[in-house]
C-alpha cells in the first residue's frame, strides 16, 4: 500500500464507532425503501403459499426457474467473506483490514437470501420431510408412512452443506466482533444498549491472555473454514450434474467452475459493496484507491480463470459430438432469447470489466469500480439463468415434455426481496456493529510506522 494517513486510536474509534451511535438522515429512508419492497415480495409469497406454485412459471419441463438461479447466485456471492476476509488473512496482506468484516458480513446475508430461495422454491415448507424424518404422529395426523430424506437428493445435500457454511461463518464474524462490541459498550451512553453489549462482550476486556485468544482464533478459524468454502458451491454444482437426464448439466468441470465463478462474483460484490460503505459513511481515510486498485489487480486473474473454466466447459460438452449436447449449445447462442441474453452475460461478466480493470485509473476509481462490479454481477445472475434455462426447456422427442420460460411477477418479486433483504441486513448490522474493525485498523497503524527516506515520507513495515 502506498498511500496512508497515520491515525491515533481516538480518531480510529471516533470515526469506526459514530454510524452506531448516531444514525444519519438517510438511513432510515433507506431502511423504508427496502423494507417496502421486502413487504411486497413477501405479499407474493404469501399468495403462493395460498395459491401453489401454479403462480409462477416453475411447470413441466422447467421445474427449477428464478428461484434456484436467485439459490445459485446467493451462494456465489456468499464466498466473498472467505475469499476476501480468511484467504487474505492468512496470507497476512495488510490491505484486507477495512474489508474483511464486510466481506464477512455479506457471506452472513447471502447465505440467508439463498436459504429463503430453497423455502420459496419448495411451495409447501411446513412439509420438511425432505430435510427430516417425520415423527409418528404431527398434529393429531398419523404420518407414520415410513418417509425418510432421500439422501440422493440435493435439497437435502444444500441444507447441510450451506447450514454449516452458514454457522461456521456466525461463529467466524461473532469471533472477531468481540473486541469492537467490547468497545461499542463502553462508548454507548443508554442502559440498556450497554447492558445488551455487555452480554455480547462476553466479559472481553483487553487483558494480554485475551488478546493473544483474540490474535489466534480468527487464523485458525480461516484455515478450518476454507474446506466449506470449497464444498459448498461443489455440493451446489452437484444438484446440476447428477441429473443426467439433462442436456449440459452432466459435467465433470462443474465444481472447480462452480467455485471459481462464485469467487468471481463473490469478490465483485466486495468491490461494490467497498463503494457503498465510502460513499455512505465518508470513510476515504480507511478505504483508499490502493485497496480498490488490488481488488481490481485479484478480479482480473479470477475473471480469466472463470473465463477459462467456462471455455473448457463448452469442449468438453462439445468433444463427444453428442447430438443433444450440440442442439443445446446451438440453442444457447443462436436461438432467441438465449443467444441475446447469452452475449450480455459475456460482455458484462468479462468484457467491460475486464477490459476496464486493464486501466490503472479506472482501478483507482470508486465510482468506476462500483459500475464494473455491479455488471460482473448481472452478468454471472444471467450465467446460472443460461445454465438452467434453455437444458430444461429445450424440446425433446416426447411432445408433451417441452416449453418455454418466463419468471413470472411473483418470482420476480422474490428475487427483489433477496436484494432488498441483503443490502438492509448490512445496513442494520452497521447500525449495530462496526462495519470496519477498529481494533483490526488500529493494529494496521502499528506495523506502518512512518520513517522519513529523503524527501518523501513512507512507512516503515510493508506486509505484503
Amino acid at each position: 500500500m502506498q498511500e496512508h494517513v497515520q491515525l491515533t486510536d481516538k480518531q480510529i474509534t471516533d470515526d469506526l464507532v459514530s454510524p452506531v451511535l448516531r444514525s444519519a438522515k438517510w438511513f432510515w429512508m433507506t431502511i423504508g425503501f427496502l423494507s417496502f419492497i421486502m413487504v411486497l415480495g413477501l405479499s407474493g409469497y404469501v399468495w403462493e403459499l395460498y395459491s401453489g406454485l401454479g403462480v409462477t412459471n416453475v411447470r413441466r419441463p422447467v421445474y427449477w426457474g428464478a428461484y434456484i438461479t436467485n439459490f445459485v447466485f446467493w451462494i456465489g456471492i456468499s464466498h466473498a467473506g472467505i475469499m476476501v476476509s480468511a484467504i487474505l488473512r492468512l496470507t497476512q496482506a495488510e490491505w484486507r483490514r477495512p474489508i474483511t468484516r464486510a466481506a464477512e458480513v455479506l457471506t452472513l446475508f447471502s447465505l440467508i437470501a439463498a436459504l429463503s430461495n430453497i423455502l420459496f422454491h419448495v411451495g409447501r415448507p411446513w412439509r420438511i420431510y425432505w430435510i427430516t424424518p417425520l415423527p409418528p404422529v404431527v398434529i393429531g395426523y398419523d404420518f407414520a408412512r415410513g418417509i425418510w430424506p432421500n439422501i440422493r437428493s440435493p435439497f437435502v445435500w444444500d441444507p447441510v452443506a450451506v447450514g454449516t457454511y452458514l454457522l461456521s461463518t456466525i461463529l467466524f464474524i461473532y469471533t472477531c466482533l468481540l473486541p469492537d462490541i467490547a468497545l461499542v459498550r463502553d462508548k454507548v451512553k443508554s442502559k440498556i444498549p450497554k447492558i445488551i453489549y455487555s452480554i455480547l462482550a462476553l466479559g472481553f476486556r483487553g487483558t494480554p491472555r485475551q488478546w493473544k485468544i483474540q490474535a489466534t482464533a480468527p487464523i485458525l478459524l480461516s484455515a478450518l473454514v476454507l474446506p466449506i468454502f470449497v464444498s459448498v458451491h461443489s455440493i451446489v454444482s452437484w444438484d446440476f450434474a447428477v441429473s443426467i437426464a439433462v442436456e449440459g448439466w452432466h459435467s465433470t468441470i462443474f465444481a472447480p467452475y462452480f467455485i471459481i465463478g462464485a469467487i468471481h462474483s463473490g469478490v465483485s460484490g466486495v468491490a461494490t459493496l467497498m463503494a457503498g460503505l465510502l460513499w455512505l459513511y465518508k470513510l476515504d481515510k480507511y478505504i483508499k484507491p490502493d485497496h480498490f486498485d488490488a481488488i481490481g489487480r485479484l478480479l482480473v486473474i479470477v475473471a480469466t480463470i472463470w473465463l477459462f473454466s467456462l471455455f473448457l466447459e463448452w469442449v468438453f460438452a462439445l468433444y463427444p459430438l453428442e447430438d443433444p449436447e450440440i442442439a443445446l449449445r446451438n440453442m444457447q447462442v443462436f436461438q432467441t432469447p438465449w443467444n441475446y441474453l447469452f452475449i450480455l452475460f459475456l460482455i458484462t461478466a468479462y468484457i467491460i470489466p475486464v477490459g476496464a480493470w486493464c486501466i490503472k485509473n479506472v482501478r483507482r476509481s470508486a465510482k468506476w469500480m462500483f459500475f464494473t462490479t455491479i455488471l460482473v454481477n448481472v452478468g454471472m445472475w444471467l450465467e446460472r439463468f443460461l445454465i438452467i434455462i434453455p437444458g430444461l426447456s429445450r424440446r425433446t422427442e416426447l411432445s408433451f415434455n417441452w416449453g418455454a420460460y418466463s419468471p413470472s411477477l411473483v418470482e420476480m418479486g422474490l428475487v427483489a426481496f433477496t436484494f432488498a433483504f441483503v443490502i438492509c441486513g448490512i445496513l442494520v448490522f452497521a447500525r449495530i456493529f462496526p462495519l470496519i474493525p477498529p481494533f483490526d485498523v488500529k493494529e494496521g497503524m502499528r506495523f506502518r510506522h512512518i520513517i522519513k527516506v529523503g524527501k518523501r515520507n513512507i512507512s516503515a513495515v510493508v506486509r505484503e
